[in-house]
Order: C-alpha cells, then sequence, then structure tokens
C-alpha cells in the first residue's frame, strides 16, 4: 500500500490530510481505524458507537469490514451504528433508500443486532419528525456519543445531507436539499424529477461532537471540494470546512481527489522539491498559464519570484528551460495519430511503422468515441488504418422511457404497414408498452426493456461508426455482463468482463489501443471499464505481438488532461470537428437531454467542443500554433 505523505505544507492545510495512490488503499485504511477501535472496545467489554455514511464513497470500506468479520472473526455484537440521513419521503425496500444500501452492502453480512442500528426514517408522518429527531439525538448521547463517524462530501461541501446554510450547532432535522445534490442524485433516481426534495439528516453539530472524524473522497469530480475543504476558511457556505473546528477529523483521499491541493498540483510553492523533467514542464505551463506570459517569454524574475529559483540553480537560465518546455509541449502536436509514414519519428508522439496499424478504440458507452476522441477517430480512419471499435456496454440505462416506446410503436406499425402477421411480435410489443405505460418513477426496466433499450443505442453508435467510414465487421458490441443490472449500481468487474475485453483484444492484435481514463465519470461506468482493460492486458502483456502494442488513454465530457501531462495532442480543422459533431448527433437518444447528465446543463457535444477549444486556447496562450480544436491523449504504459 503506498500512502503519499509531504510534511512541508501545514502552512496552506487545515486539516490532517492521508493522500493514497488508490481508493482502494485508502478504503482499506479507514477500515483498518474502524477494526482497530471495535478490537480496543470489545477487549475492554465496551461498546462501540459508529456513524455510517451511505453513497459511493464508503462501499469498499463496508466491503473490507465484512471480509475481516468472516475471515477474521471481526465481532459486531457490540457495536451500534447510526446512519447520517436519508432521503424523504422513502419507503425502505425502495431501490434508492439508504436502509436497504446499508442492509446489501452490511447489515446482511456482519453480526450486528437489529436493535442496534438506527437509521432516520423516511416514513414518518411530517408531524412525527420532530420527536424522531429529538430521539435520535438523545439515543446518540445516552451511549456515549460516536466513537468514529465516517462521512463523504457532495460536491457543495455537504457533509449528511447538511446543505450550504447550515449552522455550526444544527442538529438531525429536515432539510431541503439544494438543487446541486439534487442534479448529483438524478442517476439514483432515473431522473431529477424522481429526487425527493428533502432529507432527514444528522447535523453538523450532531457529526462535530463525534470523538474521530473521517471525510472520505475518491476521484477527481471531488478535487475542487476537498481543496476548499481543506485549504479554505471556514464558512456556513462550505458545511464541510467546520471539520477544521474539530481536534480529531481526518481526510482521507486518493491521488485523484488530492489533485487540486497546493502540495500536489504546485509543489514548488510549498518548500523545496527534487525537480524532475515531468514537474519542471508541469511548473513551466502553470507559470506560463498564471502570469498570461507565452513559455518563450518568461524570465528568471519570473521563476524566482513564483518558488522556482531552484530550477535556475540547477537547471540554468530560463531561456533553456523555456526552449526546451516549449519543444517538449509543440513535439506532443501531430496530424497523424496512427503515425507519419516515411518520416523521421524521433519527435513524434507516435511511431511511424507499421503502417497503416490496426487500431481498437473502446468506448464504455455507445457515443463516448464520437465524443471523446471524434477526431482523433475520424483522422485514423481517413488516413488508412484498420481502425475497430469496441462498445463496452449496452448504456440502455440512458434511455427515456418514451424513446423506448416509440421504437417498440414502429416495429409494430412496421409489421401492420406491410402486413407482417407475427403473433410474438404483438405479444413482444404488447408487453414492453403495458409496462412502461404502468412503470412506477425509479423503478428498473424489465428484461425486455432493457433489451429494446439497448437496440436504440447499437443502432445508434453503428450509425455513428458507418458515417465515419468503419465497415459493419470492425464494429463490435460486448455487452460487457457487470453494466446489465438495469439499475444504477452495478454489479463488481467479474472474470467473464475481463475474458470478454481479453479475446476482443486478441482477436484484432491490435498496434494501439484507445480507452477512456475519464475517471471523473459521476456513474463510476469509465472506470470500471478501464479496469477492465488493465487486466485484460495484465493477463496477455507477454505475447509477443503485445511488444508493438501502444495503449492511449482520452478523456470524456466531464474533465480533460492538464497540459502539462497531455503525450499526444491532435489538432482538428473546423470541417473537422463539424464531421464529429455530426457524428455525435447520430446517437440521437443522447440528444437535446441526455437523461443523467449530472450537475453541467450542457449537452455533451457542447462540453466536449467547448474542452476541445479550451485545450486549443491553452496551447495558443503557451505561445504555440493557433488552432482550431484538440482532442487530447496521454500514453498508458504497462
Amino acid at each position: 500500500m503506498e500512502r503519499i505523505i509531504n510534511t512541508n505544507h501545514k502552512e496552506f492545510e487545515k486539516l490532517p490530510v492521508q493522500i493514497f495512490k488508490q481508493a482502494s488503499e485508502a478504503s482499506l485504511s479507514v477500515a483498518n481505524i474502524i477494526s482497530d477501535e471495535i478490537i480496543k472496545n470489545n477487549a475492554l467489554g465496551k461498546h462501540t458507537v459508529l456513524g455510517l455514511a451511505t453513497g459511493a464513497t464508503p462501499t469498499n470500506v463496508y466491503d473490507v469490514l465484512v471480509d475481516k468479520h468472516k475471515n477474521d472473526g471481526l465481532d459486531f455484537s457490540n457495536v451500534y451504528c447510526f446512519n447520517l440521513d436519508e432521503y424523504y419521503p422513502m419507503q425502505p425496500t425502495s431501490l434508492q433508500s439508504y436502509v436497504r444500501y446499508m442492509d446489501e452492502y452490511f447489515f446482511n453480512h456482519v453480526n450486528v443486532p437489529k436493535e442496534h442500528i438506527f437509521i432516520p426514517d423516511g416514513t414518518l408522518d411530517r408531524s412525527e419528525i420532530i420527536e424522531f429527531c429529538n430521539s435520535y439525538e438523545n439515543k446518540i448521547e445516552e451511549l456515549g456519543g460516536l466513537d468514529i463517524q465516517i462521512l463523504g462530501i457532495g460536491r457543495t461541501g455537504h457533509i449528511g445531507f447538511n446543505e450550504p446554510g447550515s449552522s455550526l450547532s444544527s442538529k438531525t432535522r429536515l432539510i431541503a436539499l439544494d438543487s446541486v445534490t439534487m442534479l448529483d442524485a438524478a442517476s439514483s433516481f432515473f431522473g431529477v424529477e424522481n429526487v425527493p426534495k428533502q432529507a432527514i439528516t444528522m447535523g453538523v453539530g450532531t457529526i462535530l461532537n463525534a470523538k474521530k472524524l473521517l471525510l472520505m473522497a475518491w476521484g477527481e469530480g471531488k478535487a475542487d471540494i476537498i481543496k476548499e475543504t481543506v485549504e479554505g476558511s471556514i464558512t456556513h457556505q462550505v458545511p464541510a470546512t467546520y471539520l477544521q473546528k474539530h481536534e480529531n477529523a481526518q481526510v482521507i483521499v486518493d491521488k485523484a481527489a488530492a489533485a487540486k491541493l497546493t502540495r500536489i498540483k504546485t509543489p514548488w510553492l510549498v518548500g523545496p522539491i527534487s525537480w524532475t523533467d515531468a514537474l519542471i514542464k508541469k511548473a513551466v505551463v502553470w507559470l506560463s498559464l498564471e502570469l498570461g506570459k507565452s513559455i518563450l517569454k518568461l524570465t528568471d524574475q519570473d521563476y524566482s519570484e513564483h518558488g522556482m529559483n531552484d530550477i535556475l540553480i540547477d537547471f540554468g537560465l530560463a531561456y533553456s528551460i523555456n526552449i526546451k518546455v516549449f519543444n517538449e509541449i509543440q513535439n506532443t502536436i501531430t496530424g497523424w495519430p496512427g503515425g507519419k509514414p516515411n518520416t523521421n519519428d524521433e519527435r513524434r508522439p507516435e511511431r511511424k511503422a507499421p503502417f497503416p496499424k490496426r487500431v481498437l478504440i473502446f468506448s464504455p458507452h455507445p457515443d463516448d468515441d464520437v465524443i471523446s476522441m471524434g477526431g482523433t477517430f475520424i483522422r485514423l480512419v481517413d488516413q488508412g488504418h484498420e481502425v475497430h471499435v469496441a462498445y463496452q456496454t449496452s448504456g440502455n440505462i440512458a434511455v427515456f422511457d418514451d424513446d423506448a416506446l416509440r421504437f417498440a410503436d414502429f416495429v409494430s406499425e412496421f409489421n401492420s404497414l406491410f402486413s407482417i402477421k407475427s403473433e410474438e411480435t404483438k405479444r413482444v410489443y404488447d408487453q414492453a408498452s403495458n409496462f412502461l405505460i404502468q412503470k412506477e418513477a425509479s423503478e428498473p426496466d424489465s428484461d425486455l426493456v432493457k433489451e429494446i433499450k439497448g437496440l436504440i443505442r447499437r443502432s445508434e453508435a453503428k450509425a455513428a461508426s458507418r458515417y465515419i467510414g468503419l465497415p459493419d465487421e470492425q464494429i463490435h458490441f460486448l455487452d460487457l455482463p457487470f453494466y446489465e443490472t438495469g439499475k444504477i449500481r452495478k454489479k463488481p468487474l467479474g472474470e467473464e468482463d475481463v475474458r470478454i475485453v481479453e479475446d476482443i483484444i486478441k482477436e484484432i492484435q491490435p498496434h494501439q489501443i484507445y480507452a477512456a481514463g475519464d475517471l471523473s465519470d459521476p456513474h463510476g461506468t469509465h472506470r470500471v471499464c478501464l479496469n477492465s482493460i488493465l487486466k485484460a492486458i495484465d493477463n496477455i502483456k507477454d505475447l509477443k505481438w503485445m511488444d508493438d502494442c501502444w495503449l492511449w488513454l482520452y478523456r470524456g465530457a466531464w474533465q480533460e488532461w492538464d497540459i502539462g501531462d497531455i503525450e499526444m495532442a491532435v489538432p482538428l480543422s473546423p470541417e473537422e470537428k463539424d464531421k464529429k459533431r455530426s457524428a455525435i448527433f447520430k446517437h440521437q437518444s443522447q440528444k437535446d437531454r441526455p437523461l443523467f447528465p449530472g450537475t453541467d446543463k450542457r449537452e455533451f457535444w457542447q462540453r466536449v467542443e467547448d474542452r476541445n477549444k479550451q485545450t486549443a486556447t491553452l496551447y495558443d496562450e503557451l505561445g504555440l500554433a493557433e488552432y482550431e480544436a484538440i482532442e487530447a491523449f496521454v500514453r498508458y504504459k504497462f
């Protein structure tokens, strides 16, 4: 387990922060803290009182604790558990209920007595809520208070459901949910219109009364709010900053969630560091953009005034460093993402040979390929490479019910128009339409409806790939099993998922693989899909032809690579940008209003066009050539 520690950062960080390389390692650390507390108290004949959280963040923590119970004998019989919150109103059997969540992830697998489990009640009559909340507080107090409270953090900085504006002394209560919180929850409820507008939550005061607080965050999407929580001033607009008042609070994050902390983003401002070529490049890019000066105009004084004087001492004058970094960034730009034949490729990001190459583009959902790297996709096809695209999941949960009903209706009308008699077709149509008409809000789709929605996404992906110029035999649909639950919550990545990915790689034997490295995807599918690829590659990396296979990572609609990290930048002309947009528009079910847009209300094509244009603008501001748009890639070395 690798933990990243820097001791020269306390003037910036107002909370102790532990940074781990991976979320799994961070989760293990949190689970160990909890299990150590239980073991210590059990030995003393004392009970342990835990404050528990829900959501995507603590799932691995619960997995580790369950494993410790089953395999190491960790005894929960003298543990009391109080959950942070619950939506209101909410039935305990509902898919989105935190009662159901806790049972599925934790309580059904350990020996916490049922009478020791306390979760806010979403079924209460409104007139009963105040009395219930007072009782909740009293039960915690009677047991001596919370020994450990684990916390996730929302993008607004909420802890529990304590939204911006919550007071320092607030107790357990009914609260109205912030619009950003509701948007973040929209995917779990199959649309923001189904998200409850209220919740019962422990208060900030209740949380701060715990003896130990553990705030967890994973992924790039939490980086901004973690920086604000850790380095910002205490404010009721970011309730998580109240943790700065606690004597025993820890922030436990993975490297991605820590990315905006000063010691990670600009470590030279914290104190002396060991300079590497990568850090020098990152620092020079930062300095150029910070000062609004192109790289070649930076001076020795600029370096000295911004914590970078030791670069000059160790490596020479700003002039020579500027030229070195400028050339490194210049050499990332290529109009030949598959490599340019019959040229000197020493300073190009890709090899000239072999040419043409076999290329395999992995797309987590049926539109990530054209959204994230559509211009590069077009270039690779136009430049004569044998391009294959593999859609890893069906994407069926992202189709609106009325679209599914419309397509089912089309088949029925088509058969009627051409006098195609089929009792089976009528039965299927009736079954699907009846289900969709009677479907309750937030209810998962039937298997039949999932298949119809999957076919819609599949036909759109084919249309986009054909538009780019791909023959049907080079379009592959993997339908990885982990995704096919019909719910937002997916199954863990399994051996079958990895085998399917491994088989397509071995079938094509590509010289290039493109995969989504966009770990900001709020629903986690991109992360699982990338893990399936990395595990498959690890299984076959010793095959001889794999020596000539390179893996390039693109990012999706959520976030772009930092300029200092980009290793291949593919510029797009205005015409190519328009063609990419047309390919995206082939995904009609995702047009106008995506089902799961996150907090960004722009359509995906708008997000990615703005992002590609912004990347080109940053290259221009650094003093490089001015382009219409740029798609960016980082090479993963295995």
